[in-house]
């Protein structure tokens, strides 16, 4: 497939400003390829931590690729004075009683990264259950229990007051919520597309969709088709939901989710969970999606169609690129 162009429009813009190949074309069969990840997760890795990252809804592949940073660089024969081992950092006792055979192979191996990646994410979500009733930040506890312990935190009431301690929590919070170039955070980033892609497969329903997951929709679209007695998702409807499983509310329509946003500029670059939006103008837009890195949406399509991936030159009208931003905070 060729590489897209996107035309980028500002709101009351007279112009669209046209920038090359924003978008490169995907060449392999999975069009996200963890492009909702940071940079600095080593490409070895990169599919483990994504779907080792939807674990629980406490831990993020975002979060997950900040901890194991912090932990180890990415160094699976990483070891500690202490007695840490591999990847994930696992003091045998932990990993005795935790450990997985992440890759089906017979084997618990700490030094392999397809068993501990896997152990240290169902780790943390163990751990958030654990500490779950314990006042503060939910996770700043569950990070603070990786490093000390649940029964530090339980008997300090949140983070210990250990000097460590509350740099590492501090450390992998920053990471996972980096920023670059404003709107949401990459950690919002993953929690969107991932709600968005555990959507796929869900018939369009025009109207139909809300912060809470897929509705019967209304009737009618501008071709006539109805979404009443149609569980499921129209586009801006796909957009609303997975945006507030990362706490940021967004408008219905299209064109008001467009509003909402700050366009993406000439020489920024595109980032995965920024919005695509298709239209003449920007009263006239009347489609959105996702943007997942390698050319790709996902998106609701139009009736008859289910939620799926897209190549962003689905439509020839493609208008801007838009980067929601943040109006509300979710704890995790």
């Amino acid at each position: 497939m060729k590489a897209s162009t996107v035309a980028l429009a500002g709101i009351g813009a007279t112009t669209a400003v046209v920038v090359g190949a924003l978008a490169q074309a995907a060449g392999d069969s999975s069009p996200i390829g963890g492009a909702a990840l940071s940079a600095s997760v080593p490409a070895e890795y990169r599919d483990l931590v994504q779907e080792a990252g939807k674990t629980c809804p406490e831990v993020s592949p975002n979060l997950l690729a900040a901890l194991l940073k912090q932990e180890s660089g990415f160094d699976p024969k990483a070891s500690s004075p202490v007695g840490a081992q591999g990847i994930a950092q696992f003091m045998p006792s932990t990993w005795a009683s935790h450990g997985l055979d992440g890759n089906g192979d017979g084997k618990r191996d700490v030094w392999d990264p397809e068993d501990a990646i896997p152990s240290s994410a169902k780790y943390l979500c163990t751990i958030a259950k654990d500490v779950k009733d314990v006042p503060g930040n939910k996770r700043n506890n569950m990070l603070a229990a990786y490093n000390a312990g649940s029964g530090a935190v339980k008997r300090y009431n949140g983070v210990p007051p250990y000097k460590e301690t509350q740099h590492y929590v501090q450390t992998i919070s920053a990471a996972a919520d980096s920023n670059p170039g404003g709107g949401t955070t990459t950690d919002q980033a993953a929690i969107v597309i991932n709600a968005a892609e555990e959507k796929i497969g869900t018939p369009y329903s025009w109207g139909g969709g809300n912060a809470k997951g897929a509705s019967s929709g209304i009737c009618c679209s501008p071709s006539g088709k109805t979404g009443v007695g149609t569980v499921g998702f129209d586009c801006s409807g796909l957009t609303l939901y997975a945006y507030a499983k990362a706490g940021i509310t967004l408008p219905r329509t299209a064109a008001q989710q467009y509003a909402a946003s700050e366009p993406v500029q000439p020489g920024q670059k595109m980032r995965p969970g920024d919005l695509v939006f298709y239209g003449t103008t920007a009263a006239s837009i009347h489609h959105v999606g996702i943007y997942v890195g390698n050319g790709y949406i996902l998106n609701a399509p139009k009736p008859g169609t289910i939620v799926r991936y897209d190549p962003m030159d689905m439509m020839s009208d493609l208008y801007a690129v838009a980067r929601p931003t943040q109006n509300t905070n979710k704890e995790i």
